[in-house]
């Protein structure tokens, strides 16, 4: 069982930067891929990045990719996306996963209730 609580959602200026934190419980954090989704009103949720378990290799949307960076650091059971030049398009509740290294949602096992993140204009 893994519980997983994300922080570091706020509102920001377009082009600005956010670095969101998600807190793992559990000895078995490091069996599992991470992964983080996220979900704007009235849209699907949809993928934005993912890392192995040891963090070796690592995965982005398109929409994100050179702006965004995930990593984690087992020893603390963390994993971190950092958002660089944020986009008004990327105004949504972000959430982490845990579960199998994957662009799917349907492969994760464990998810946070995620953390709000707005960018204005």
């Amino acid at each position: 069982q893994v519980q997983l609580v994300e922080s570091g959602g706020g509102l920001v200026q377009a082009g600005g930067s956010l670095r969101l934190s998600c807190a793992a419980s559990g000895r078995t954090f490091s069996s599992y891929a991470m992964g983080w989704f996220r979900q704007a009103p009235g849209k699907e949720r949809e993928f934005v990045s993912a890392i192995t378990r040891g963090g070796g290799n690592t995965y982005y949307a398109d929409s994100v990719k050179g702006r965004f960076t995930i990593s984690r650091d087992n020893a603390k059971n963390m994993v971190y996306l950092q958002m660089n030049s944020l986009k008004p398009e990327d105004t949504a509740v972000y959430c982490c996963a845990a579960g199998y290294y994957s662009s799917r949602s349907a492969t994760y096992d464990y998810w946070g209730q995620g953390t709000q993140v707005t960018v204005s204009t």
